[in-house]
């Protein structure tokens, strides 16, 4: 075993990664992935003695937020980025050591826990990696909640970030976060983890509702929109990923010179915003979910913009016009700075690179709908609620979530396809593209698809269910005509399945399996007070869905 990684729901026979990831990277990346994240605690431990003595330092939580982020799945493949951020960290940690040890005395910083502590350098850091991974929590169901409680503050802090780029922060979100991390060093019962990861729950909904209001005050609420699937005939660039700031500079700085930009993935839901559609070279979407991006990166001919996670290993087919930015690395791959203050990124490089390209391949053509997030929602209420009342709406399905390679994950696409004709699919996150290209239909002109977009955008379905709650004057969300049904892939999926369980959703199925990281104890913990389920098959799970189990 040269590493242990269980972190997504590809973790290799559901049970953890050892050698290499499955996600693609290598057993040294992920050993300094472990290492970052052991390094952040020390910093969190550090902080929490700063702040009980009113000394703070600026930018600490903005730097845990984003160091967490990058190690999140599918976000950063360079060793050598991951040690420049290692050292970063240990350099703040000490900063903030420093801090105490002048105002209160050297003795101030005494017997503090090893994270706190450790002068490493970077000769010594594979060594290191491999004592202070997953497996030094040596009790099971303690090791669980750590790494549960881990995993979703990761998601967390990727949705923290988004809004972070849209000048959105919140003091309590970077709080939260150094606090968990630093209770991840200290003895906790089982129960009181069980309660720090309601409470990621908590500020999970807080950082979702954030980066949803950075993104309608920035971009205006999404609208239903036909987005075009086919392409044009000029050189076009891709961008991937979640970050819609990287797009709306990439678009102003594309104006006018005849190339065309397209969404991939996750990117998809920009164009339901009313700020892109003045952008007439904003062509439309290319291609589908993150796993099949080897391919269609293939085909697209022009250069690829990779904004955040959903990166896998790249092939020579593209591998001489792809890009990263922001928090994604990967050896020898261009890496576009980060803006400086009050500027744009700058894109020149990419924009250079695309004007000696062809024009995509296509791949399809046609249109498909999307725009129903809460506002959009719940501008339709009377004729949504009138539609339940009446029977035509016989249900609403959840079925958020992340796409993923396994050929499991078909089940979704059946679920989708079987669902009676009175149900209605919310959805948010790449897991759509199992089933947002089916001809559904609709139910009195409501789409029996209603895309509400990306996988934070998952906070639009929570809203939308509070509200159905209050119309209908019920008071358990448990009691509305809803299932949730559940793709998980990786840690922003555990982000939004902590809000879930904090806002008191029960009967949650999760797929296409139950995560690798939750002991068996800690799973009946979850199926007991929760009623979380795995998935079985369609037919079964759309019975009982449409029974309310």
């Amino acid at each position: 075993m040269s590493m242990f990684c269980f972190q997504c729901q590809e973790a290799a026979g559901n049970t953890g990664c050892k050698i290499k990831g499955v996600c693609g990277k290598a057993d040294t990346t992920s050993n300094l992935q472990d290492l970052l994240i052991f390094a952040l605690k020390g910093i969190s431990v550090i902080e929490k003695l700063a702040g009980e003595n009113d000394i703070t330092r600026e930018g600490t939580g903005r730097f845990i937020t984003d160091a967490l982020f990058t190690t999140i799945t599918n976000a950063n493949f360079s060793d050598e980025s991951l040690v420049s951020l290692i050292e970063q960290a240990f350099a703040i940690r000490d900063e903030l050591k420093s801090l105490i040890m002048a105002k209160l005395g050297d003795d101030a910083v005494d017997n503090l826990t090893e994270a706190a502590t450790w002068t490493g350098n970077r000769d010594e850091y594979a060594g290191k990696a491999l004592t202070i991974g997953v497996l030094s929590t040596s009790h099971e169901d303690v090791r669980s909640l750590r790494e549960l409680l881990i995993y979703g503050l990761k998601g967390i802090a990727a949705y923290s970030h988004h809004a972070a780029a849209l000048g959105h922060e919140d003091e309590t979100i970077y709080s939260f976060l150094s606090e968990a991390l630093a209770a991840t060093t200290a003895e906790h019962t089982a129960d009181e983890l069980v309660g720090l990861n309601l409470r990621a729950g908590e500020v999970a909904v807080t950082t979702m509702a954030l980066l949803d209001t950075a993104n309608t005050s920035t971009y205006g609420n999404p609208e239903i929109t036909e987005v075009n699937i086919g392409v044009g005939d000029k050189p076009g660039i891709l961008i991937s990923g979640h970050d819609l700031k990287d797009l709306e500079d990439l678009l102003e700085q594309t104006r006018g010179t005849g190339i065309d930009v397209y969404t991939h993935s996750e990117m998809l839901p920009a164009h339901y915003y009313p700020t892109f559609k003045k952008y007439d070279h904003l062509v439309g979407n290319y291609g589908g979910a993150w796993y099949d991006q080897k391919k269609e990166f293939a085909s697209f001919n022009g250069p690829i913009l990779m904004t955040t996670n959903c990166m896998v290993p790249i092939t020579a087919a593209y591998a001489d016009r792809i890009f990263t930015t922001g928090m994604v690395a990967y050896p020898d791959v261009p890496h576009i700075a980060d803006a400086v203050k009050g500027q744009r990124k700058d894109f020149s490089a990419i924009i250079k690179r695309a004007k000696g390209c062809q024009a995509p391949s296509e791949l399809e053509s046609g249109k498909i709908v999307g725009g129903f997030a809460h506002n959009q929602v719940l501008a339709l209420a009377d004729k949504v609620v009138d539609a339940v009342k009446t029977g035509a709406i016989k249900r609403f399905v959840v079925m958020a979530g992340c796409d993923g390679r396994q050929k499991t994950r078909s089940y979704f696409t059946e679920v989708a396809e079987k669902l009676p004709e009175g149900t209605v699919i919310l959805t948010a996150g790449c897991a759509k593209y199992r089933y947002n290209k089916l001809e559904l239909g609709d139910i009195g002109g409501i789409p029996r698809v209603l895309d509400a977009g990306q996988c934070n955008d998952s906070y639009s379905l929570a809203v939308i269910a509070l509200k159905l709650k209050e119309v209908f004057a019920l008071d358990d969300i448990n009691d509305l005509p809803l299932s949730f049904d559940i793709a998980w892939y990786e840690q922003k999926a555990v982000a939004v399945l902590l809000a879930l369980l904090h806002l008191g959703v029960k009967g949650i199925r999760l797929g296409p399996t139950l995560p690798a990281f939750l002991s068996p104890n800690v799973a009946k913990v979850l199926v007991e007070n929760f009623d979380i389920k795995g998935i079985t098959d369609a037919e079964s799970d759309i019975a009982a869905m449409m029974e309310g189990k």
